[in-house]
Order: structure tokens, then sequence, then C-alpha cells
């Protein structure tokens, strides 16, 4: 009887070493997507740089009215659209990505689901806003909720993009052609772009890491 009880104790005993010299215990595994961040990346570097020649270019077309200027912004902004086109594209695709791994490493626990989070970044009065939540929720299950600067790091995106925005909203109604305004409108462009290239990498490298194990409850009547 003594022999048979302590039978299952060396596996345990093996794997209770194991673990201690591990570190801890991995959990879910989930494959980084990499190959759709840099893809995602790379587009948004080149729009924002395409993003400077379009605004320059149309404030020349508003001061010097020419039929030369008028074609140079008319080129300008067609690029652009399509450039921008395909970077939301390759940035959605991969939002939805790394939501997905989100949900795996957290197991869903407080994660949007459904079309919503996607849908939000089209919704007037809604894409100021809750876009920022999602993205926070996918860093935030991605890191164990241990985030750090990493909060920081998105917060002051948004910020920036929001405020390129509305700077941009405001002096095409109010001061097409003033100067001062278009550098500082494509100098907040190019910080957003910064920025979320930046965002991309973080929530994608941590995605990459191991993600430990939650604790297991411990069952009724056991001490």
């Amino acid at each position: 009887m003594i022999r048979s009880a302590a039978l299952p104790a060396a596996p345990v005993a093996a794997r209770a070493a194991q673990e201690k010299q591990v570190g801890h215990v991995t959990g879910p595994t989930v494959k980084a997507p990499w190959i759709l961040a840099r893809c995602a990346q790379g587009a948004i570097a080149v729009a924002a740089v395409a993003d400077v020649f379009r605004a320059t270019a149309v404030r020349a077309r508003a001061v010097h009215p020419t039929a030369a200027n008028q074609h140079t912004s008319g080129t300008t902004s067609m690029v652009f659209v399509y450039l921008t086109t395909v970077t939301v594209v390759l940035f959605l695709v991969w939002f939805t990505r790394s939501r997905r791994n989100a949900q795996v490493i957290s197991g869903n626990a407080g994660l949007a689901s459904g079309a919503w989070p996607v849908v939000s970044w089209f919704v007037p009065f809604v894409n100021p806003v809750l876009p920022r939540r999602f993205v926070l929720d996918i860093l935030r299950a991605s890191a164990g909720g241990r985030t750090g600067r990493d909060e920081m790091l998105v917060n002051v995106w948004w910020g920036v993009w929001v405020a390129h925005a509305l700077l941009g909203t405001v002096g095409q109604m109010k001061a097409p052609t003033s100067l001062p305004l278009l550098v500082l409108e494509e100098v907040l462009m190019v910080a957003a772009g910064i920025l979320v290239i930046q965002v991309i990498r973080r929530v994608t490298t941590l995605q990459a890491a191991a993600h430990p194990v939650p604790p297991a409850p411990v069952p009724l009547g056991h001490s």
C-alpha cells in the first residue's frame, strides 16, 4: 500500500521541479501578426508622407489657382486617397487579428466581440472616442493587465490624431491658405503616424511573448 501510494509522487515531483526551473508555466500561445504589423507600419509611413505633398499641393492651388496647380493638386489628392484606403485596410486587418489574439490570451475577458470594434472607426461622433478604448483593451489583454507606459503611448497617439483631425477641419473652413496652420497640421499628422507605428509594434511584441496561466481556483473543501 505504501509503495502504490508513492508512485504518483514521482511525476508530480518531476513536473514541479521542471516548473521551478522554468520559472513559470506558459499559457495560451498565439501567433503574433508580424507580417500584418510590418505592412501596416509601412503603409502608414508612406501615407503620412503623401499627405504632406497633398496638403502642400492643395494650398498651392488655393493661393495660385493655375491649371498646373489644379492638376498637381488633383493628382496628389487621388494618390493620397488610394494610399489611405490601403493603409486603413491593412491597419484594420492587423487590428482584427490582434483583437482575436488578445481574446485568446485573456480568455475573452472584457473584450468586445462582433463587428462593432471595426465599425466604430467609421461612425461619426463615435470614432473620436470608442476606437481608442478598443485599442487599450487589446493592449491590456495582450500585456496581462500590466501596461505601464504603454497606455500613455496609446493616449498620446490618440490625442495627437484627434488634434490633427480637428485642426484640419477648422483650417479648411476658416483658413485654407494659412501656412502656419498647414505646417502644424502636417506636423501632427507625421507625429500621429510615428506614434501609431509604435503602438502597433508594442502590441505585436506583447502578443509574441510568453503568457502566464492565470492561477487555478482552489476547490471547495481544500486548504
